[in-house]
């Protein structure tokens, strides 16, 4: 009976020592419900009800972390310590997310502003939108964003470029931590290889930039920051494999140099080696790749506390596509056709804050590029140097908020093309001044120009307005107009020029391109009673070029021609984001753009080749706390555009279909360090081949050994099939080439990739 007692008095005694916490979670003294609570130690927790409240039973005397967690607000932890028998109570009031609309940016207007006071819209996508959708690179995260679309401009190498509201890659500038690094040659490429691990977050401005920016900022911007080295995680891994066997891994540490540096490493290595032919033509469906790419960043700590950093990057990358059978062995050669890129980047970047009284920053960039192409036999190599230097120095004065600055550039490039006779140093020096005036509490303008003179073109002046009226703490309004130019590098952005069988024809000395923009945008947030939160954002917008270079694959079906604009070209559209969070973990983003691109050429009125009517993204999370799990639903989808044919008798589409690229992934976060993901890309298996006998034209032929070309007399075999004659330079129709056809791989508008499960793991040490 002792015993029974005894044993009584232990199971009672036990448990009389274990403790409750209860409490409510609310923001701003409104209840949050259905947010998450929870002991980090003990992986135990609850929800919150429709008042706020939770309550966590049965909990063993010790020090804990108490997590409390709620879509759209920061999460809070806090430490507390259980020592006897007891009922705690414990209150938390979040805070809300930064990412929401009170984050700074810095992409607008050159200097840290909130996001909501900021004249200039500027939409930023975090870490956490890159995790929905893992990519070994930026190009592809990129797919997601709305008004934002990675192009792909060859069926065999996989070029692309960005595409940002309708305008073609070129007109988009890429920096990095605010300097001009993805340029020129590297437009194509450069978004490759970036670690991901060093990424704090993507800034995005559509609409001209050439104010601040210069050329290449058309029509958008986007600015890539990195992560400082003080506040990163100690270390970062990041590895997936799909079932295609490509393999990503991104590495990123932290460590201290002495006593006043502190170093950030990034590492990024990317292969995919299995070739795949699932529509049958012999070519590969995907570009095959090894690449590697290293960044380190420094921090010098110094005693005025002023900034001073330096980062460098090493970029190299060996990729090839072609018939299934190439090799190395058959590289530049006429047997096997293949493309084959070697790539070699050098970058360097830093920012120094002067030490003086003054804010005044000094940055600088320099980068050298070498690449080394073969096109089947064709031959393509190329150098370029890219050297930037640029001071800003801003004051506020009463009421007047002044950026003043000055750049060079300096560029050299060299390539082996009928275009490029001797090497080309181009000079550029500018002076810039933006002034943000505030005229009352909610309303203030910006009134910006910059002064570029080109040693070859001479004097450019691109002046900037904008306006912007704030009725509420969570609204805005804003009006945006300035100008934009552009110099024309047409080898290192046209790589159709450099793959297939067209001939490339330039009429006449190309103009720098000019351009005049306006953009409207409307933003509000809504905080409901229900514990729902909104984030709406509108903005339509017309940009017109009074001169533009674009490529003319109509005239000719043979030939890429090339000449200034005689006429004018326009686009206009409206886009729209809608942000939803709701109480009980879901999360969804969507996203439209509306747009109409025309072009007058000579009297003559057509649509832009590769320019969709209509784009959605969007964006769905779940949280399940219980369970430990997300889950993430994203997707795109784009209406027709304009293809490129190879004449009258092509007989694959003028328009591409409405496509649509779906992803979904499951992401398990129950252990400390680790979250592992698994999840299937492409669920619709969508790829261009759909509706189309062939994709890449002639790919039996890709050397255009059976292809004959009419020379204008009246030889019988200038006749085609239909007994017409042909005219010189066009292809005749034959027996074995009924269509009239040369090998073309440039008729591609989306991803040849199909439908490949992923599985992948992160670890982040704090």
């Amino acid at each position: 009976m002792k015993n029974i007692f005894l044993v009584l008095f232990i199971v009672a005694s036990f448990t009389y020592s274990q403790t409750t916490i209860k409490g409510k979670i609310s923001s701003n003294k409104e209840s949050l419900p259905f947010a998450s609570v929870m002991i980090g130690e003990l992986k135990i927790g609850s929800q919150t009800n429709e008042n706020g409240l939770f309550e966590i039973k049965n909990i063993e005397d010790g020090t804990y972390t108490l997590i409390a967690s709620y879509i759209g607000f920061k999460t809070s932890r806090k430490k507390i310590t259980i020592s006897k028998n007891e009922i705690i109570t414990v209150n938390i009031n979040l805070v809300e997310d930064a990412n929401s609309l009170d984050e700074v940016v810095v992409s607008g207007t050159l200097k840290a502003v909130s996001r909501l006071e900021t004249p200039v819209p500027v939409e930023v996508y975090t870490t956490t939108f890159l995790k929905k959708n893992p990519t070994s690179n930026v190009f592809e995260a990129l797919q997601n964003v709305n008004g934002v679309r990675p192009q792909l401009n060859c069926n065999i190498c996989n070029t692309g470029d960005i595409h940002i509201n309708g305008l073609e890659g070129p007109y988009t500038m890429v920096t990095i931590d605010g300097m001009p690094i993805v340029s020129g040659l590297s437009t194509v490429y450069g978004l490759s290889g970036i670690p991901n691990s060093l990424i704090d977050r993507i800034e995005i401005v559509k609409g001209p930039a050439s104010s601040l920016y210069g050329s290449e900022a058309v029509g958008g911007l986007i600015n890539i920051i990195t992560k400082t080295p003080t506040t990163a995680p100690l270390f970062y891994g990041d590895y997936f494999t799909t079932s295609w066997l490509e393999h990503n891994i991104d590495l990123g540490a932290k460590y201290k140099m002495g006593k006043n540096v502190n170093s950030l490493l990034g590492i990024n290595y990317f292969n995919y080696s299995n070739a795949i032919d699932n529509n049958n033509d012999n070519f590969t469906d995907v570009t095959l790749q090894d690449r590697i790419s290293v960044f380190n960043k420094f921090n010098f700590e110094r005693k005025s506390d002023k900034e001073f950093s330096v980062a460098a990057r090493f970029f190299c990358e060996d990729r090839w596509g072609g018939e299934m059978p190439w090799n190395k062995k058959y590289r530049g050669g006429s047997e096997v056709y293949g493309e084959s890129i070697y790539t070699t980047r050098y970058e360097l970047l830093g920012k120094y804050q002067l030490p003086v009284s003054e804010n005044i920053f000094a940055s600088f960039s320099y980068t050298n590029h070498d690449q080394n192409s073969v096109y089947g036999n064709t031959l393509f190599l190329a150098q370029q140097e890219i050297a930037y230097g640029q001071m800003t120095w801003d004051k506020k004065i009463e009421n007047h908020d002044f950026l003043v600055g000055t750049a060079f550039r300096y560029q050299y490039y060299n390539d082996n093309t009928t275009a490029t006779e001797v090497s080309e140093k181009t000079k550029i020096s500018s002076l810039f001044i933006q002034d943000e005036i505030k005229l009352a509490e909610k309303h203030s303008v910006l009134l910006g120009s910059r002064y570029d003179y080109n040693n070859i073109h001479g004097s450019i002046f691109t002046p900037r307005i904008a306006y912007k009226w704030k009725p509420t703490e969570k609204s805005i309004f804003r009006i945006n107009s300035g100008t934009g130019f552009r110099v024309v590098n047409l080898f290192t952005e046209e790589h159709a020029a450099l793959t297939g069988s067209r001939d490339v024809v330039i009429t006449e000395d190309l103009k720098p391109e000019k351009s005049y923009n306006i953009n409207i945008n409307y933003l509000k947030k809504f905080n409901f009673k229900n514990g729902v939160h909104a984030v709406m954002e509108f903005s339509s917008w017309y940009t017109y070029f009074t001169n533009q270079i674009l490529p003319d694959y109509d005239t000719d079906p043979n030939k890429i021609i090339y000449s200034n604009l005689n006429g004018y070209s326009k686009t206009m559209g409206v886009t729209g984001n809608v942000d939803l969070i709701f109480p009980f973990g879901l999360k969804t983003m969507f996203g439209f753009t509306i747009l109409d691109s025309k072009n007058k050429r000579d009297g003559v009125t057509s649509t832009p080749i590769l320019t969709e009517k209509y784009s959605a993204t969007w964006g769905i999370t779940y949280d399940i706390p219980k369970w430990h799990l997300s889950i993430d639903y994203t997707g795109n989808l784009y209406g027709p555009m304009r293809l490129p044919l190879l004449g009258d008798l092509d007989p694959r589409k003028e328009h591409s279909p409405i496509w649509s690229i779906q992803n979904i992934q499951f992401t398990y976060k129950k252990f400390n360090r680790f979250e592992i993901y698994s999840g299937v890309k492409n669920l619709l298996n969508w790829t261009p081949n759909r509706g189309n006998a062939f994709i890449i034209a002639r790919a039996n032929d890709p050397f255009d050994e059976n292809v004959i070309i009419s020379d204008g007399t009246n030889a019988p075999q200038n006749y085609g099939l239909d007994g017409q004659f042909v005219p010189k330079g066009q292809v005749v129709s034959t027996d074995i080439n009924v269509n009239a056809l040369t090998f073309d791989p440039g008729y591609v508008y989306g991803p040849n990739q199909g439908i490949r499960g992923f599985v992948g793991v992160r670890y982040n040490l704090n």
